[in-house]
């Protein structure tokens, strides 16, 4: 399905969230390499320079053809005026494809926009599934999917959450995790955060990271895993980069935190692979941080009541704890008491820092069939 009135422009990026950047590179680079022409339309949906112009520095991508500047809001304000925004952008320059990734308002809005256009849609993470429908993500994800035309999973699971919502076979691609391929090549260049005065050695601290609504925006659930985590720092300092909205949570209620839990801003994405790869344990609501952890081999604790990636428990590193305080400290405390130290876990199929170079390989004769079409049309 490719689009007769394309300007010349292969493949327009849409991203907004720290996630997507990761995502998205290797993507860009792997059709680069084969001289594909690309835009990258930044929505601004994350726009503090700590949450997305240290990523595109560190990731080496080129800057944003394109800079929505959309901001925060709540979940409409942030899709209409991504969906008010991009609208221009599509009409000018009518790419043949539309790549969208993973499930922020970012993603759905510019889905929903270019669907109307007659664009073709091809989403990068596609087909994961929570089963919770109070989360504002899982709606997008599965308007991105029903609208999409190419429809890349990272794993098995997708695909199968994908038939059974009547989705085309042939359009179902299993190709593997993006956000691995990134890690695969950064790794190497994984530094220490230098804005951390604290000692780190390896396997000597906890690391956390929490920013959903579900989690952050309720005093008590905040009050609850705070007090969780000082229990745990009695055994090991925690590290706990602050997310924007988390620390306006914190001092909108006035929290007090445990002296041993470090609170620090945002750190880039090299200065968080290395804290990740580093750490004893990892608590999260994230879930990148779950593939990532599950890569690395990291024991993570996901204080969350579901994840949609089910594959991280199976066969990886994650341990589901619910939104339960009490809980998180006794996994916890009884990783650290065994002998082992570690949740036996693997990598997931496909999870081997070439899903991006599946991804070109798979558009390549897309484009290509797109551009004889366009020349028979000129």
């Amino acid at each position: 399905m490719a689009n007769p009135e394309s300007s010349g422009v292969a493949i327009t990026h849409v991203v907004g969230a720290r996630p997507n950047f990761m995502k998205m590179a290797p993507v860009y680079f792997a059709l680069a390499e084969l001289g594909i022409a690309q835009r990258i339309v930044h929505t601004g949906q994350h726009y503090d320079a700590r949450m997305s112009d240290v990523f595109f520095e560190e990731l080496g991508l080129p800057n944003p053809d394109t800079n929505l500047g959309v901001g925060s809001g709540s979940q409409a304000v942030q899709t209409a005026e991504v969906m008010l925004r991009i609208e221009p952008e599509l009409l000018t320059q009518r790419p043949a494809w539309l790549c969208v990734y993973g499930d922020v308002n970012s993603t759905l809005a510019a889905t929903l926009v270019a669907s109307k256009l007659g664009v073709p849609i091809a989403h990068v993470e596609a087909g994961l599934r929570s089963g919770d429908w109070s989360m504002p993500e899982e709606i997008n994800r599965l308007v991105t999917d029903r609208l999409s035309q190419l429809l890349f999973t990272p794993s098995s699971d997708a695909d199968q959450n994908l038939l059974r919502e009547g989705a085309e076979p042939s359009s179902i691609k299993m190709v593997g995790n993006c956000m691995i391929d990134s890690l695969v090549r950064l790794l190497p260049k994984a530094s220490k955060p230098r804005t951390i005065s604290t000692p780190l050695e390896q396997g000597a601290y906890g690391l956390v990271t929490l920013h959903r609504p579900a989690t952050v925006d309720d005093a008590a659930t905040l009050k609850g895993v705070l007090a969780a985590l000082a229990r745990l720092a009695r055994q090991l300092p925690i590290v706990f980069p602050v997310h924007p909205r988390t620390r306006a949570n914190l001092e909108a209620q006035g929290f007090s935190v445990d002296p041993s839990i470090h609170l620090v801003d945002p750190v880039g994405y090299l200065e968080f692979l290395w804290l990740q790869k580093n750490a004893r344990f990892v608590v999260t609501d994230s879930g990148g941080v779950q593939e990532e952890t599950t890569y690395l081999g990291v024991p993570c604790f996901t204080f969350r009541d579901n994840t949609e990636r089910p594959v991280t428990c199976e066969h990886g590193t994650n341990t589901l704890v619910g939104r339960n305080p009490e809980r998180l400290v006794n996994e916890v405390l009884a990783m650290l008491g065994s002998s082992s130290d570690r949740k036996s876990g693997r990598r997931p199929a496909l999870w081997d820092g070439a899903a991006a170079q599946r991804i070109a390989k798979i558009f390549e004769p897309l484009l290509r069939t797109a551009e004889s079409r366009a020349s028979r049309h000129s």
